[in-house]
């Protein structure tokens, strides 16, 4: 089944160099804070048109100057057919991070901001991926009045549910010579379950199929950005032949 990745798919520098084929949509993974300076390490020197550029928090901040990165960040919109910046900052309460994404609101091109940093900000704000056990629509819901960009992953989890509670933990895959295996329209993914004496446990899975009809109803529900990565959702297969070479500063 040929299906077409319905947003942005983020690439390495070397997968960008080493890529015949670039997807529809690229997002450059990602410019990080410094090591060396106050300002900001592996910027690119060439995207293709309508690019997505994303700046994490990889390497935490510490003391980097908020004004020179978004005047790096000025000059690399200027230079590069950029159409949106995405402010992928995982590291909670850093004062830092707060402060860039305030400043970095002025650019000249829309600027996502993920879930942690967003909330006192008007901007855009990126979800992480929507949990297998809960409803694309609740799990929107506190957001409802923001432009919500989503971050789209396959995922696999086991929930073991015992009379003292659920816990999860990682999951490989479902085994595929399970005898019953079934799909939740709700929730976007197949599971299946056993039982032991004590416990319950399911296993619960959305692949490729199940993603993408997830994400064409979070399209109805008004998420305006998706963003996922090149190396795990390449099985979305439908690209297009890209001629820009692409490097970094």
């Amino acid at each position: 089944m040929s299906m077409t990745f319905p947003g942005y798919l983020a690439l390495t520098a070397a997968e960008f160099a080493g890529c015949e084929t670039l997807p529809e949509q690229c997002a450059w993974m990602a410019c990080h804070f410094s090591c060396y300076g106050t300002g900001l390490s592996n910027l690119p020197d060439a995207l293709p048109e309508g690019s997505m550029l994303i700046v994490n928090d990889r390497t935490p901040p510490a003391k980097h100057d908020s004004k020179r990165i978004a005047e790096q960040l000025r000059q690399l919109t200027d230079q590069l057919p950029i159409a949106c910046i995405l402010l992928d900052f995982q590291r909670p309460d850093f004062p830092d991070n707060a402060q860039i994404a305030k400043v970095l609101q002025d650019l000249p091109c829309p600027v996502g901001v993920s879930m942690l940093y967003a909330e006192n900000l008007s901007c855009p704000v990126f979800l992480p991926p929507v949990p297998l056990n809960m409803p694309l629509e609740e799990y929107l819901k506190p957001w409802k009045d923001r432009e919500v960009w989503l971050e789209a992953a396959l995922d696999c989890r086991l929930y073991t549910l015992t009379e003292q509670g659920c816990r999860q933990s990682d999951l490989a895959d479902i085994p595929m010579e399970h005898p019953h295996i079934f799909r939740d329209e709700k929730l976007y993914c197949h599971y299946c379950m056993d039982e032991e004496a004590d416990k319950v446990h399911f296993s619960l899975r959305r692949n490729a199929e199940d993603l993408l009809a997830l994400l064409q109803e979070a399209e109805k529900l008004g998420v305006k950005k998706v963003v996922g990565l090149y190396q795990e959702l390449r099985c979305f297969s439908d690209c297009h032949t890209s001629d820009t070479v692409t490097g970094s500063q």
